[in-house]
């Protein structure tokens, strides 16, 4: 397979305080920590831009997720790597350093305060999130601002039910701001992947072949240790 050229990650990320984006749009901020990005994703931020004629999403590769702070996450250089090979060839997905390249914590909800602070008065803003993280956004670190400041995207799934009666309680307002997707629901995560690594298993049609390469290349997810970056790799 032929080398993929750096200007394939030459896409302006229109989330950063140089390039903000600018004018009347509709921009998807899809964060995760996409360790590693798979196929899964892709389908989502494809079904959420078409559905919601969204003209850009942005994959957001979450820098320290306070919530996972019990699991060893690779390094996000890494994981925003592997996320610019995956959209190298899209032209409506981008990747954006908006919440790694900022101090921790790294909340949500300060993510999209400081997006909402760079981009135009006119530009409205999409979450997507899972219908999991949905029920749990009570407990998130200013879930009020959240709800009020952007609109929030659940993708469905056929196994969460949401208890709108008391997610209304705790966020008033809450279910008037959320929009629910369907979506195809496919049984593959980012950790099973992990796994099949690990264990010498295929992985070639779970994640795009760049992104295979790459992992074989600098060996992630081999080993439980966690691979550090070389300045080569993140050029």
């Amino acid at each position: 397979m032929q080398p993929v050229s750096s200007s394939s990650f030459d896409w302006e990320d229109g989330l950063s305080a140089q390039t903000p984006e600018r004018g009347d749009l509709r921009i998807g901020i899809f964060g995760g920590t996409f360790d590693p990005i798979h196929i899964g994703h892709l389908i989502l931020a494809e079904e959420a831009w078409f559905q919601l004629k969204l003209d850009r999403v942005y994959l957001v590769p979450a820098g320290d997720p306070p919530h996972k702070q019990n699991r060893r996450l690779t390094p996000v250089e890494h994981r925003i790597r592997m996320a610019q090979l995956a959209t190298s060839d899209s032209d409506y997905i981008r990747v954006s350093r908006v919440d790694a390249d900022r101090p921790g914590p790294h909340y949500t909800a300060e993510m999209v305060r400081i997006v909402r602070q760079r981009v135009d008065r006119q530009v409205e803003l999409y979450f997507l999130m899972g219908m999991d993280s949905l029920g749990d956004l009570p407990k998130w670190n200013e879930a009020q601002w959240l709800v009020e400041n952007c609109r929030l995207v659940a993708l469905s799934r056929h196994d969460v039910e949401i208890d709108w009666v008391r997610l209304n309680d705790a966020l008033p307002g809450v279910q008037e701001k959320v929009i629910i997707l369907e979506m195809p629901e496919l049984e593959i995560a980012s950790h099973i992947i992990q796994q099949r690594v690990r264990s010498g298993q295929p992985i070639r049609y779970q994640v795009p072949r760049l992104v295979e390469r790459y992992i074989r290349e600098h060996n992630l997810y081999r080993t439980s240790s966690v691979p550090a970056v070389a300045e080569s790799d993140i050029g």
